[in-house]
C-alpha cells in the first residue's frame, strides 16, 4: 500500500510540474486534465475527443434555447383564450424586439452581429476567432425574440452559439487555426444537428455554407459532434418540440410533374422573400432614428401582422405540422378567418397572405432590433407553399396531388432557394420525415430552386453582404486565406527616408550605411513626395556632379500608393499593374508609413496555406 501511495504521489508531482510548465497553474480542474490529454494523446485522438465535448455542449445549449422558446409559445397560444390571445400577440412581439434591442445596448454595448453572416465573417476576418461573449449572447437575445412571437428562426443563433463554443474552446488549448476552424464548424454542425435531430444534415451545412471550397482531411470530428447534437436532442427534447414528421405518401414517379412545377414556384418565391428580405433591410437602415426607435417601428409592424395572421407568430413550425396532419382548419378558426365560412378558397386566400407577409415579417423582425436566422422562415414558407400547391391542385381536377409530400419538398425548395444550401435542405427533410425514398422529388425540387436563386443571383445574400463590404472573396475561396493576412503586418518598419530637400551627399551616405535598395523622399511633415531606388542613384555615383541637385529634383513619382485599408488581395494585384517589387504605405493624411515588398506576402500566404493543407 505504501510503495503503490507512492507511485501515484510521484505520478502527481509529474502531473503538476507539466502544469506550471505551460503556466496552468490558475486553470480549471478539467481544463487541467484536457491539457495533460493534449500533451499525451496524437492529434486526430485529441481532436475527436474535442468534437465529443463541443458537440454536446453545442447540443446542450441548442436544447436550451428550442426547450426554453417552446415553453412560452405553449403557454401563450394553447394556455389562453382566444380573445386574450389577440391581445398577447399585440403586446408580445412588440415586447420581443423592444427588449431584445434593449439587452444588445445595455448588456452587450450595441454589438448585435448575428447569423449566419457572422460566422463567415469570423472565418475570413477573424482567424475564426468568436468572442466568447457569443456562447451565451445569441442564446439570450433568441429567446427573447422568438420566444415572445419574433418571426424568425432558432438555428442561425444556435448555429452562432456552436460556432463560438468551438472557437473558444480551440484557442484554450492553443489550436492552430485550422484545428481552430475545423472546431467551429463542429460546434455549428452540433447545433444544427441538435435543432433538427438531423446530424447529416448538420455536416452538410458546414461544408455546404461555412466550409465551402475548403478541404479538410480531419471531418470525424465534424461527424461525432453532429451525432452528439442530434443525440442529446432525441433524449432531451419532448417529442412535439423535436422537428418531426411521421405522415407522408410513398413515393410514385407519376407525381414527378407535380415536383417540377413545385420546384420552378419555391425558386420563385425563395427569389421574392430574399428581395423583400433586402429591400427592408435598406428602409430600416436608412431610417433616420435610433436603434430602440427602430425596434419599436419593427415591433410594432410584426405585432400588426400576427394578430391578423397568427401563423406569422414564431418559428411556424406547429402551422406546418399541422398542413402534414391535414389539420389545417385549427390554424384558420385561431385567426379572424373564423368570423367568415371556411371554404377551400378561403384557406387559398389565408395561405397567399400569409406567403406574402412572411418576407416582410421575418426581416422586420431581424433588422429591428430583433435576433433569428432564416432557416425557420424559409422551411415554413416553403411548406406553407407545397400546401397551398397541392390545394390547388386538388381545386382544379388533380385529386391525387400528394399533399403531404408537396409540404415536405416544399420546404426543402424554399430553404434551397433562400440560403443557397440544397444538399443541407435535401438531407434535413429526408431526416426529419424518415422520408429517404423521398430523396428523388428532393432532389428535384432543390436543385430547380437552387438554379433559379443562382439564375438571379450567383452568390447567396449572406456572401453577397460580405463581398460587398470586401470582407470575403466570393469565386475562389482558397483566396480568402490572404483576409487572415493585415497589411500592417507585412510593413518595413526599418524602411529608409530623405528629406526632399537633401543633398546628393546625404543621400550617398544613406546608401553607404544603409542595407536597402529603395528610399522614400518625404516632406518636413513626413509627408510622401516621392520615392528613390539605387537605379535612380547610378547616374551621379561616378560622374562629376553638380552640389546643389537636392531630392526633389530626382525623385520620382512612386508606380503605386498602398493604404493601411488595402487587402492583400488587392495589393497583390496593384503589384502585378505596376510590374513592381516593393510599393509605400500612406495613412490617410498621406503621411509615409514604410514600404511593403511582394515577396513578404506572397512568402507568409505560401506559409499560410501549407499550414492549412496539413
Amino acid at each position: 500500500m505504501k510503495i503503490n501511495g507512492k507511485k501515484k504521489y510521484i505520478t502527481f508531482l509529474k502531473f503538476k510540474r507539466d502544469f506550471q510548465k505551460y503556466g496552468l497553474e490558475k486553470a480549471r480542474s478539467y481544463e487541467l486534465i484536457l491539457h495533460w490529454l493534449k500533451n499525451r494523446l496524437s492529434r486526430s485522438q485529441f481532436l475527436i475527443l474535442s468534437g465529443i465535448l463541443v458537440g454536446c455542449t453545442a447540443g446542450l445549449a441548442g436544447v436550451l434555447l428550442k426547450t426554453l422558446v417552446h415553453s412560452i409559445h405553449f403557454f401563450i397560444t394553447n394556455k389562453v383564450h382566444f380573445e386574450y390571445q389577440i391581445l398577447f400577440y399585440v403586446v408580445f412581439p412588440f415586447l420581443g424586439i423592444v427588449l431584445t434591442t434593449m439587452v444588445v445596448l445595455t448588456l452587450f454595448k450595441g454589438q448585435d452581429r448575428k447569423g449566419i453572416g457572422s460566422i463567415l465573417y469570423e472565418i475570413a476576418q477573424n482567424s475564426s476567432i468568436v468572442s466568447s461573449v457569443k456562447m451565451y449572447s445569441q442564446i439570450i437575445q433568441s429567446a427573447i425574440t422568438v420566444g415572445l412571437g419574433g418571426s424568425a428562426g432558432l438555428e442561425s443563433p444556435i448555429a452562432v452559439t456552436g460556432a463560438a463554443i468551438g472557437s473558444n474552446y480551440a484557442q484554450t488549448y492553443q489550436l492552430s487555426y485550422k484545428e481552430l476552424t475545423l472546431l467551429l464548424a463542429a460546434g455549428a454542425t452540433a447545433g444544427i444537428a441538435s435543432a433538427f435531430n438531423a446530424p447529416i444534415a448538420g455536416i452538410m451545412f458546414a461544408f455546404e455554407i461555412l466550409l465551402t471550397g475548403v478541404v479538410f482531411t480531419d471531418f470525424i470530428p465534424l461527424v461525432v459532434a453532429a451525432v452528439c447534437g442530434s443525440l442529446l436532442s432525441r433524449i432531451l427534447l419532448q417529442e412535439d418540440i423535436l422537428f418531426r414528421f411521421y405522415t407522408r405518401e410513398d413515393f410514385n414517379y407519376k407525381n414527378l410533374p407535380y415536383y417540377f412545377i413545385l420546384g420552378i414556384i419555391t425558386g420563385l418565391y425563395a427569389r421574392y422573400f430574399v428581395v423583400m428580405s433586402q429591400k427592408v433591410e435598406h428602409f430600416i437602415k436608412g431610417l433616420n432614428m435610433s436603434l430602440l426607435r427602430k425596434a419599436m417601428l419593427g415591433g410594432a409592424v410584426l405585432s400588426l401582422l400576427c394578430v391578423l395572421f397568427p401563423p406569422l407568430f414564431g418559428e411556424g413550425y406547429d402551422t406546418i405540422k399541422s398542413f402534414t396532419n391535414g389539420n389545417v382548419h385549427s390554424i384558420i378558426e385561431n385567426s379572424f378567418f373564423r368570423y367568415f365560412d371556411i371554404g377551400q378558397w378561403s384557406i387559398v386566400l389565408f395561405l397567399i397572405l400569409i406567403l406574402l407577409l412572411k418576407a416582410f415579417a421575418t426581416p422586420f423582425t431581424i433588422f429591428s432590433g430583433g435576433n433569428g436566422g432564416n432557416f425557420a422562415p424559409s422551411l415554413f414558407a416553403g411548406g406553407s407553399l407545397g400546401y397551398l400547391f397541392a390545394l390547388l391542385c386538388q381545386q382544379i381536377g388533380f385529386e391525387q396531388a400528394p399533399v403531404t409530400n408537396l409540404v415536405l419538398v416544399g420546404m426543402a425548395g424554399a430553404m434551397s432557394g433562400v440560403l443557397y444550401a440544397p444538399l443541407t435542405a435535401i438531407f434535413l427533410i429526408a431526416e426529419s420525415s424518415f422520408g429517404y425514398d423521398l430523396f428523388i422529388p428532393l432532389m428535384i425540387v432543390s436543385v430547380i430552386s437552387y438554379l433559379i436563386a443562382k439564375w438571379f443571383s450567383p452568390i447567396s445574400p449572406e456572401l453577397k453582404i460580405l463581398a460587398e463590404q470586401g470582407k470575403i472573396f466570393t469565386h475562389k475561396h482558397d483566396k480568402n486565406l490572404l483576409f487572415r493576412l493585415k497589411t500592417a503586418h507585412f510593413l518595413d518598419l526599418q524602411s529608409e527616408v530623405i528629406s526632399e530637400n537633401a543633398s546628393l551627399k546625404e543621400l550617398f551616405e544613406l546608401v553607404k550605411n544603409g542595407r536597402k535598395n529603395i528610399f522614400a523622399v518625404i516632406n518636413d511633415h513626413k509627408t510622401l513626395k516621392g520615392i528613390l531606388t539605387l537605379d535612380d542613384i547610378r547616374p551621379y555615383l561616378f560622374s562629376d556632379h553638380n552640389e546643389e541637385i537636392i531630392m526633389k529634383n530626382i525623385m520620382k513619382a512612386p508606380p503605386g500608393i498602398i493604404r493601411l485599408s488595402d487587402q492583400p488581395l488587392d495589393i497583390l494585384q496593384m503589384f502585378d499593374n505596376t510590374e513592381t517589387w516593393n510599393l509605400p504605405v500612406v495613412d490617410n493624411d498621406n503621411m509615409f508609413l514604410g514600404f511593403i515588398s511582394k515577396s513578404s506576402i506572397l512568402l507568409s500566404y505560401r506559409e499560410l496555406l501549407k499550414t492549412y493543407s496539413e
